[in-house]
């Protein structure tokens, strides 16, 4: 962990982040103030974990990881990384074997060996869907065709993928999600290990736009449902009059969407913890040069929360706290418009898959500026290999590092609406922030000369956060950045430093380090790789 100028602040630092979770000392049963759950204000939304808002700093382990033979494995990669919270997979074909026979000795594994290592975890439920696909259903779903019918293409073959519109397909995965998470309330219900739950996986259709089966063709060729016209502003019709070219892949959407939901309504009837779906996106064809034709069902699962069917989702799936976005393009401009495309007044922004590169790493903070409840990169742990001495290097596990022994504070405050982040872009090594009365002032790269611009950095990784603490106070820290504060309209007066302090926060209370001032805070307050954090106080004259 490279948090700071000096060794003492980074020993308190390490410690801070392994302090033990407060619910695993709890007994009591929860209230339903107690768990888990999604709270909004004035169009922001924090995850709330035992009364107060947390932010997710998180990584997904590998699809094969969650095995207790495994995880040994998996905890030191997660703690390299400065990591709150995991996800990682329950897998319907482990847990249901032999059908209405559960075996539950894998999740109760993962859920023990995440408190004995105070991490938070979330689960993915791997059961109809997992990458557009049936992969993890078990055996006996596999192998009965008649009983779980498959999709059919435009041709007439099976896939492997089953149908959205079988009730035998939706009975058979709620009955296991519901029996999963009435296991889990006994578990865990008084300890919240466990903060949210994903249903299903990169759900939708790999292989065909949608379901050609009989069953499917006699409600596709029907009239599409009131509700939903009414909620897309459609006029009555058949599914090709009212949607056109688009009529294949809404249908399939609606028929998944439904289908989850019912699979969440069942589950949170036994334990209610915040859900939520994952998306594999529709990316710009330059982006999957091996997948050029842009057709739902090739180069995404079609019926799946893309872009163009989110308004469809949040229509059909009420009993999904989240719809977030898998987001595997590094590019600027794409990362941005999907964050913003996700982050809507009915739907909080969370990323629960993204690259574990460092090309990925400056998103986590341009996702917590605006409003994300959290951050996972994919596929972490890499069981095989051998975690450096100095621990792991890049972008992700320095973030995570400088923003875990504060994110409460920091979750506290992005739900307040008081947090501001800067995210270096090609040609944009200054940006400024603006609170009011005052305006901070970032410059990216080093060295900055006097009278000279900031010369941004080589790869473009410079970031910094700028946080309101009070009328004329903030929390600044960040990554390759100088931050200056300025009076926004000046007139006759002008800034002083009245104090800036380097510290940390301990057990929710700031602790002084040391008073900077003189070449610390006369060309503005320097963050450099260490990753140290300052609260700093203006006044006028």
């Amino acid at each position: 962990m490279r948090i700071n100028f000096l060794p003492g602040l980074l020993v308190c630092l390490v410690l801070l982040s392994f302090a033990p979770l407060s619910p695993a000392q709890s007994t009591a049963p929860a209230t339903p103030a107690d768990m888990p759950h999604i709270s909004r204000q004035d169009g922001r939304f924090a995850l709330m974990v035992d009364g107060a808002p947390y932010l997710v700093l998180g990584a997904q382990m590998h699809n094969s990881s969650a095995w207790a033979s495994v995880l040994p494995k998996v905890w030191p990669w997660m703690e390299a990384m400065h990591v709150n919270t995991v996800a990682a997979p329950v897998y319907w074909e482990q847990i249901e074997a032999t059908e209405g026979k559960f075996d539950f000795t894998e999740v109760d594994a993962l859920v023990n060996q995440a408190r004995e290592h105070h991490l938070h975890l979330i689960l993915l439920w791997f059961g109809t869907w997992k990458n557009g696909q049936m992969r993890y259903t078990p055996r006996w779903v596999k192998m009965d065709g008649s009983r779980f019918p498959r999709m059919r293409d435009a041709h007439g073959e099976p896939i492997e993928v089953l149908s959205a519109n079988s009730s035998s397909n939706l009975d058979a995965d709620k009955k296991a999600f519901s029996t999963l998470m009435r296991h889990l309330k006994q578990l865990d219900g008084d300890q919240h290990t466990v903060i949210m739950v994903q249903v299903e996986n990169e759900s939708g259709a790999i292989g065909s736009v949608r379901d050609y089966s009989a069953m499917a063709e006699k409600q596709f060729e029907g009239t599409v449902p009131e509700a939903l016209l009414k909620g897309l502003h459609k006029t009555p019709g058949t599914w090709k009059q009212v949607f056109g070219g688009d009529a294949d892949e809404t249908f399939q959407a609606y028929s998944v969407s439904r289908y989850i939901d019912e699979v969440a309504k069942a589950g949170k009837a036994e334990y209610p913890l915040p859900m939520y779906v994952n998306v594999w996106v529709s990316y710009p064809i330059r982006e999957l040069p091996e997948r050029r034709i842009p057709t739902p069902g090739i180069s995404y699962p079609s019926g799946g929360a893309v872009q163009s069917m989110l308004n469809l989702w949040k229509m059909e799936t009420p009993d999904i706290d989240i719809i977030g976005p898998d987001i595997y393009s590094s590019d600027g401009a794409f990362y941005r418009e999907i964050l913003r495309t996700y982050s809507r007044p009915d739907n909080p922004l969370w990323i629960p898959e993204t690259g574990s590169g460092d090309d990925f790493g400056r998103y986590f903070f341009t996702a917590l500026g605006m409003g994300a409840i959290g951050f996972s990169p994919f596929g972490v742990d890499r069981i095989d290999a051998t975690i450096p001495p100095g621990g792991l290097p890049g972008m992700h596990a320095e973030n995570y590092a400088l923003i875990g022994p504060m994110d409460r504070e920091i979750a506290a405050l992005n739900f307040e609406g008081k947090l501001k982040t800067a995210v270096e872009e090609e040609g944009q090594a200054v940006q400024t922030l603006n609170f009011g009365k005052w305006q901070a002032t970032i410059g990216f790269g080093y060295p900055q000369r006097d009278g000279m611009r900031p010369p941004g950095t080589k790869d473009f990784h410079g970031r910094a956060l700028v946080a309101q603490l009070g009328p004329d106070k903030f929390l600044v820290t960040g990554f390759d950045a100088s931050i200056t504060f300025q009076l926004t309209s000046p007139g006759h007066e002008h800034m002083q430093i009245l104090q800036a302090e380097e510290g940390s926060y301990r057990n929710g209370k700031w602790q002084p380090l040391r008073i900077l001032n003189g070449d610390e805070t006369d060309r503005g307050l320097n963050f450099r790789h260490q990753g140290s954090v300052a609260q700093i106080e203006l006044g006028t004259f």
